[in-house]
This record gives structure tokens, C-alpha cells and sequence, in this order.
């Protein structure tokens, strides 16, 4: 090659470059924050983790090529632990917080009112003050909501089908971690007298508390089991699953990974898909929507799941409706 046709190439590619590299800059990374009060390491979090990424991927957010996401952890829901990893998210100085349960919502609302919040798994988004109104948040929260109060008249009326001589319903949560239970309380014991049940409140907050509570709500006969959302028996399912079989205890779960891992029956959203579908607001702030214009979404899909081993082992015969009702049925 000829020194002048070497030096033109050279100039041309030179030039190529800047241009590749301006091109690869255009687009600012980004940064999501994540706060959840679920256990790392457990499978149903990593798949709902999961689903969350891939929600963002679909609209174009790759992890590592447009967008950082700093993820932190709370499985105990300690209102000081969230606290400091709520402030120690703030302080990367995030665009949008992807916010997991009611007590991480708060732990982040104390830290900013600027910052965009898009929440998932909350029961009661106006009476935790996290939002002005479902049309209109009006600040910068905004999510998709988990269930109306309403959804423990269906718990009630499954656990009397499988078990028709039920007159006791425990209603096991714990305050701290889910402080909107009366939400669901009050709903609970409204609709209960129509199925001849009596709701107990069952109130704990560690694993001695549920051992003991369980023990003694089951030396009564024709009782069962009521579990609404609530991260901390979330993450204890395994010992509730273990004491509701030791007691021979109908229950009813308030998600499907209770049934998958041996519980009776759930009724209730499909949570993978709901943090699929709540990357959409993450996207639309990322992209300049503002949260405050966001309504918060209900969600519409719900699935009932009954597992027959257990079923079986507990000596409960599951009801052609259930069964024709159930979405899935765990053999």
C-alpha cells in the first residue's frame, strides 16, 4: 500500500472513532434502586427479581449497558435495618426506587419526597399516607397495589368448603411487619358470620410467638388457619406449613409459594407476574413520566391453588368446585 493511501485510511478511521465512541455515550446509564424486605437467597425472590429485569429488558433496559440496579435486602422488616438501607439507597442518588412491602415504602418515604417511588405488594396505599389517591397520587409514590380488604371473604368461604365443620378461623400476622393488617382484619370479621366462623386475631412477631400461638389456637377442635400478605410469615412459611400439618390444620395462604412449598390452598395474584408488570413504571419514569400523574394499578389476575398431597395428608376431601375453581392443583 502506497504511504498516501495509508495515511488517508489511517485519517478516515481516526475520525470513525470519536463518532463510534460519542455514539456509544449517547445513551446516559441509568439507575434503579431496589428495597425489599424478603430474603435474598430465596428462591420465590429470585424469581421474582427475575421477572422484574425482564420486565425492564423488554423495554429496552439492559443491566450493565443502559441501567445500574443497586439492589439491598431486609428479610426481618427491622425498622432500623430498613432505615439505613433505605438512606443508604437514597444517598446513590437513584432516578427511580423499585419498593417491595409497606414497611419499605415508609423506611423510604421518611428519606425523600423527591425521589420517584414505584411500589409493589401494598394493601392499603391511601391509609399508609403513601399516596393522596388511587387516580392521582399526587406525590412521588406510585405502584401497583395488592388486594382490596374484601379478597379474606373468599380465604373465609375456601377454607369452610374444604372444611365444613370449621368454626375458627386464626388470622396469623405480625403488626411490625404488616402494619395495615387491620385492613383486613376489620374486612375478615364482617364477612365471617354468614360462614359461621369466628376470626381470632393471632398476632406475632418471631418464630417463638408462632410456634406458641399456633400451638394454642389448635387444642380447640374445628379450627384453621388464615394467612394475609405479610413479608414475616413469608418468610417463616416453611414452620407454618410445618405446624399447620403437625396441628392437622386447614389454611389458606395468601400466594402461591405457601402451596408450592406444602401448604393446603392460596388464593391470590401471581406475584412473578406482578413485578413483571410493575417494571412498566419504572420504565415510564425513566423515560420522564412523573409519578405523581401515575395511578396506582389494582391488580385483576388472580389464581387459586390447592395442593391434594396435602389435602390428603390432613384427611380433607377437596371439593368438586374447589377443584374445578383451582387454576392449578399441586399433586
Amino acid at each position: 500500500m502506497r504511504r498516501r493511501e495509508f495515511i488517508t485510511l489511517l485519517g478516515g478511521a481516526a475520525a470513525a472513532w470519536p463518532l463510534a465512541g460519542r455514539a456509544q455515550q449517547s445513551e446516559r446509564m441509568r439507575r434503579i434502586g431496589v428495597l425489599m424486605s424478603l430474603a435474598e437467597h430465596d428462591p420465590d425472590t429470585k424469581a421474582r427479581l427475575g421477572a422484574f429485569r425482564q420486565g425492564l429488558e423488554k423495554r429496552g433496559w439492559s443491566e450493565g449497558r443502559n441501567v445500574s440496579i443497586d439492589t439491598r435486602f431486609a428479610p426481618d422488616s427491622s425498622a432500623d435495618r430498613l432505615q439505613v438501607l433505605a438512606r443508604e439507597l437514597i444517598g446513590l442518588q437513584p432516578d427511580v426506587i423499585f419498593a417491595q412491602s409497606t414497611p419499605v415504602v415508609a423506611a423510604l418515604q421518611r428519606e425523600t419526597q423527591t425521589i420517584p417511588i414505584v411500589f409493589v405488594n401494598i394493601a392499603d396505599p391511601i391509609g399508609s399516607g403513601f399516596v393522596a389517591s388511587l387516580p392521582r397520587p399526587g406525590g412521588n409514590i406510585t405502584g401497583v397495589m395488592l388486594y382490596e380488604a374484601s379478597v379474606t371473604g373468599k380465604w373465609l368461604a375456601m377454607l369452610k368448603e374444604i372444611a365444613p365443620r370449621l368454626e375458627r378461623a386464626a388470622f396469623v400476622t405480625n403488626p411490625k411487619t404488616a402494619p395495615f393488617y387491620n385492613y383486613y382484619l376489620r374486612a375478615a370479621e364482617s364477612l365471617s358470620p354468614p360462614l359461621g366462623i369466628k376470626v381470632v386475631p393471632s398476632l406475632v412477631e418471631s418464630i417463638a410467638d408462632i410456634e406458641r400461638t399456633i400451638e394454642a389456637f389448635a387444642r380447640a377442635p374445628n379450627g384453621g388457619l388464615l394467612l394475609p400478605p405479610d413479608v414475616n410469615t413469608n418468610v417463616h412459611r416453611d414452620l407454618i406449613i410445618a405446624l399447620a400439618a403437625r396441628y392437622s390444620l386447614p389454611a389458606v395462604y395468601w400466594a402461591r409459594v405457601f402451596v408450592a412449598d406444602g401448604g393446603l390452598m392460596s388464593y391470590g395474584t401471581d406475584q412473578v407476574e406482578m413485578f413483571r408488570q410493575t417494571a412498566a413504571y419504572v420504565d415510564r419514569i425513566l423515560r420522564g413520566d412523573n409519578s405523581a400523574d401515575l395511578p396506582v394499578q389494582a391488580t385483576t389476575k388472580f389464581e387459586t391453588i390447592v395442593n391434594l398431597k396435602t389435602a390428603k395428608a390432613l384427611g380433607l376431601t377437596v371439593s368438586p368446585g374447589l377443584l374445578v375453581a383451582a387454576d392449578e392443583v399441586i399433586e
